[in-house]
Formats: C-alpha cells, sequence, structure tokens
C-alpha cells in the first residue's frame, strides 16, 4: 500500500432543485472518509459555474481539483435514458483531468436504478482514456432505498460500497504509479 493516499474525488453529477444526489453523496462520502488509504474532495456541480448557466469558459478551480484527483467516482441519476446534462458540460470541459486515472459510478433512478446512465458514461470516458471500473452501486426506485437518517435500508450497498472502493484504489494506485513513470501521452 502507497504511503500517499490517493485523492478521489466524488462528483455529484446531478444539479436540479429537488435532487436526490447529496443524500448518495453524504452516505457514500462517509464510507470513504472512513478509509485511511483515500483522501476524498467531494465536488458537487451544483456549486460550480456548469451548473449556473453552462459557462462557456471551464471552471479554473474544478479544473484543478479534477487534476489533483487519482481517481474518481461520479454519482449520477438517470435522466430519460442518459446522465445529467451539468456531468457532461464538467466532463468535456476537461480533457487531460480525466486521462489515464480510474473512474468508478454510483447511479440511481426508477426500474434501471441509473445503469443506462452508466453505460452512456462508460463510452464517453473511454473517449476520454480514462478506465472505467466494471463494479458499480446502484440504487433502483432510489425514493424506497434510503431511510431517514441518509442510510441505505439494504446493508449490501455497503458491500457493493466497499468493493467498488476496494477496486477504485487498486486502479488508482498503478495508474498514478504509471503515470509518474512515464506521463500518459509522452
Amino acid at each position: 500500500m502507497s504511503a500517499q493516499p490517493l485523492n478521489v474525488a466524488i462528483i455529484t453529477g446531478s444539479a436540479l432543485q429537488g435532487r436526490f444526489s447529496p443524500v448518495v453523496t453524504d452516505w457514500f462520502a462517509a464510507r470513504a472518509r472512513d478509509r485511511q488509504d483515500m483522501a476524498i474532495d467531494v465536488v458537487d456541480l451544483a456549486d460550480t459555474p456548469i451548473a449556473q448557466g453552462f459557462a462557456a469558459a471551464p471552471d479554473p478551480g474544478l479544473a484543478d481539483r479534477l487534476a489533483a484527483a487519482d481517481a474518481f467516482v461520479v454519482i449520477t441519476p438517470e435522466y430519460n435514458h442518459s446522465f445529467p446534462a451539468p456531468l457532461k458540460h464538467a466532463i468535456d470541459q476537461h480533457v487531460t483531468e480525466w486521462q489515464a486515472k480510474p473512474v468508478a459510478f454510483i447511479s440511481y433512478g426508477g426500474i434501471s436504478g441509473g445503469l443506462r446512465a452508466i453505460e452512456q458514461l462508460r463510452l464517453v470516458f473511454a473517449e476520454l482514456h480514462a478506465v472505467t471500473i466494471r463494479d458499480t452501486v446502484s440504487f433502483h426506485r432510489i425514493w424506497e432505498c434510503f431511510d431517514g437518517t441518509g442510510s441505505p435500508k439494504d446493508p449490501e450497498a455497503d458491500t457493493a460500497a466497499d468493493l467498488l472502493l476496494d477496486r477504485l484504489a487498486w486502479w488508482g494506485r498503478a495508474l498514478r504509479r504509471a503515470r509518474a513513470e512515464t506521463p500518459y501521452g509522452s
């Protein structure tokens, strides 16, 4: 295990009012912060200029946070069989920040649990030379999945989150070493 913690950016992909994303993000970020091998940065796209009207220029603060990350976890709902526009905009405005880094997914929605959004995100991140993690966490019928304290009702969600974090840590360390030995694109 590397002595330096892995810098993990957890990205809240929805910026709509009334969104459920903060509940999912808070639960997952608390779980990730329990790990000694990770430093967590929660990036809520609702707090960026992207959510405030799709700024033409990339937000330098967001670019710096993404560049500092060794790995990413994208938390996304499914909207119309896809993922939210602010998330797509954030991805498209930042290219090199994603390269040669792992991306994991947590999705939620109705009966599909957001899995169609993840399918599309895998294609987008492949174009940016990012490595997507196979293991995901998916919440079907999201409004029924969490209790009043913001904890998943099904304890298997914690097990799935731990597996996702284990896989992300492995890929994050491996790719961080590779980028240090040979900068990507050289």
